[in-house]
């Protein structure tokens, strides 16, 4: 293929513009069924994903899991590497193409949907050997694509209220694919194609700000499933010369005020300015907008709340998960420092909160809400109270009922819902509340904590998180800079009171913190909670051993306080 000339490199400029404006076609308005929550789990391999979704997602009710970029990419141990494709082939260091259909065929088993994050608006920069084995140049990637098949510009973007620079240069100097050719559309619709053939269920497309929201469209309809899911990266830019609306008309397109907004409410303003969050606040339609807390850039970048802002952050994804305005994604990555630095163990995740992973999919205040979110779908906002500041609660019709203090002191307060007359687990603590014949029930929340109530929780009886059996720990514990809380006892899953082998519990609710235990039904265990600081001193808090004892049926939710 002839590389194109300026003129026609313009006229695909044009092009784009009059496409901008055509009547958009008929869009995927959520994730199809019931369930339209999606776990990220970023850069986890293929392998842990598959356990995740057997032990944790589909028990919590997910009905999606999004996984990181599958194809072969170039070597490196930083996370970005997966960023920067060499091949289509499966062969990336996430697992290979026998790892990646054993891991979608266990997540449908577990009922748990895939979308793969799809990487199609460029190739990697530089030279070198893929992690497949892949000999590349910067434009050259044999078998696959040459320098013809790339946008004229081989400059990096400078200027984003410049349609053709956005749309046209490169992005971070990567290798810029001209989505515009039939050959590429045709290479890039085969990727996706292959990935369909191994059972996946729809495609985040990253960096589609970058690519021509036509040119996208033609590559879908090449597809073996032209209606599959999409959820597409636009990045919103006040005054940027591409507006993500334009990509409404293919698919969901992931909505960055959103985060953006929340971290500003939960970290400057009122939680009281949510009442009605979403459209009312220039946001695009609900029914086809994807939304986050955070994701794996926002989190490095600092737009939004990371798992370092503690307890806002998790009451931000109960948040979001309660209230009915787009399809949530619900980031779980791992700790960093440096922000360049890829996943512990090469993405295999042995345990959830050991080796930095953070699981947020697994939090026992986060995992609790997919459920309630799946009963109250289609359910408006009902009852909404607040106190003008940080504290605010409201229904969802007569299906649940949320309540959020955000602030520095306990909430009392006897509180309104539409909720039937009955006995309720409220999920977020594992302790039950009775409302009454009118909809009313009286409850005090802690500092920087949640109640969720729904219909489809009666009573305690049963687990209300995804853990299949065992002990979820709280301990309320103040610690200084360096410092970690550790939980260990007379069990082999608590170290066997071997301090260098206690599991370290997880600070996001600080300065609670907390950690779920498989173990056993019936058991009967004894255990003592232990500080560590940076240099891995050791300090017991004081008074006898405490003990449990796992229910037959479920888990022991314990609420303890750390005893100096």
């Amino acid at each position: 293929m002839a590389r194109k000339t300026v003129a026609a490199a313009l006229a695909l400029v044009a092009g784009a513009a009059v496409a901008v404006t055509a009547p958009p076609a008929p869009a995927q308005a959520a994730p199809p069924g019931t369930k339209d929550v999606t776990a990220v789990l970023f850069e986890w391999n293929f392998a842990s994903v598959a356990r995740a979704c057997t032990e944790t997602l589909g028990p919590a009710g997910y009905g999606y899991v999004q996984v990181s970029p599958p194809q072969e990419h170039i070597q490196g141990s930083q996370w970005w590497t997966s960023y920067q494709p060499v091949s289509y082939r499966i062969a990336g260091r996430l697992g290979d193409r026998t790892a990646f259909r054993d891991m979608v065929n266990t997540c449908h088993g577990a009922g748990v949907k895939v979308v793969a994050d799809a990487v199609i608006n460029h190739m990697a920069a530089g030279s070198g050997t893929g992690t497949g084995g892949s000999s590349y140049t910067k434009y050259g990637y044999p078998g696959l694509y040459s320098a013809p098949d790339m946008n004229d510009c081989t400059a990096q973007i400078t200027s984003y209220q410049d349609r053709g620079n956005v749309q046209n240069c490169e992005l971070v100097g990567l290798a810029d694919l001209d989505t515009g050719e039939e050959y590429v559309r045709g290479r890039i619709a085969g990727y996706l194609n292959d990935l369909l053939s191994l059972g996946v269920d729809g495609f985040r497309v990253d960096a589609a700000k970058h690519m021509p929201a036509g040119d996208l469209a033609a590559i879908k309809a090449r597809l073996t499933d032209p209606g599959v899911y999409w959820k597409q990266e636009a990045i919103h830019g006040a005054g940027e010369a591409v507006s993500p609306s334009e990509y409404l008309g293919n698919g969901d397109v992931q909505e960055f005020r959103y985060a953006r907004d929340l971290k500003r409410v939960f970290l400057a303003e009122n939680l009281a300015h949510l009442r009605n969050f979403g459209e009312g606040w220039g946001h695009m339609e609900s029914g086809r907008s994807a939304v986050f807390v955070d994701n794996h850039d926002t989190e490095r970048g600092g737009d939004t709340l990371s798992y370092k802002n503690g307890s806002a952050y998790t009451l931000a994804n109960v948040f979001m998960l309660a209230w009915p305005y787009g399809s949530p994604d619900v980031h779980s990555g791992y700790e960093w420092s440096d922000k360049d630095a890829g996943p512990p163990a090469g993405g295999n995740v042995g345990a959830c909160y050991s080796d930095g992973w953070k699981c947020q999919h697994a939090w026992r205040e986060i995992a609790s809400m997919v459920a309630l979110r799946n009963v109250a779908r289609g359910q408006g906002v009902t009852n909404w109270w607040d106190n003008g500041g940080d504290q605010i609660a409201f229904g969802r019709g007569d299906k649940a009922y949320v309540a959020i203090n955000h602030e520095a002191a306990a909430l009392t307060r006897t509180f309104q819902s539409s909720l039937p007359a009955g006995t309720y687990c409220d999920v977020q603590s594992g302790r039950p509340v009775t409302v009454g014949g009118t909809g009313q029930f009286t409850a005090t929340l802690a500092a920087g904590t949640a109640l969720a109530l729904h219909t489809g929780a009666k009573g305690c009886g049963t687990t209300t998180t995804p853990v299949s059996g065992g002990a979820s720990f709280a301990v309320h514990a103040t610690t200084v800079p360096g410092e970690n809380i550790h939980v260990t006892g007379d069990r082999a899953a608590l170290g066997g009171w071997n301090p260098a082998g206690a599991p370290r519990l997880d600070p996001a609710g600080y300065p609670v913190w907390k950690l779920d235990v498989n173990l056993p039904a019936g058991t009967t265990f004894a255990y003592k909670y232990l500080r560590k600081d940076a240099a891995g001193n050791v300090t017991w808090e004081s008074g006898a051993n405490r003990t449990a004892t796992v229910p037959d049926s479920g888990k022991v939710t314990l609420n303890d306080t750390w005893r100096p």
